[in-house]
């Protein structure tokens, strides 16, 4: 049973991290580019995925 808990818990730990660490690349990633780089990007992504824009 302990080994089943330390299993759960490394791999949640491990879950939580990496979200962190993709959360704040995506930030930084966000706060570097270009404000129309950013918007053709989404732009972009909006028409891909249907998504009436204008």
């Amino acid at each position: 049973m302990t080994a089943l808990v330390q299993t759960v818990s490394k791999s949640t730990l491990l879950s939580v991290v990496s979200a962190i660490v993709l959360g704040f690349g995506i930030i930084t990633v966000a706060g570097h580019v270009q404000a129309a780089t950013l918007h053709d990007a989404a732009h972009d992504v909006r028409h891909a995925t249907g998504f009436p824009c204008h």
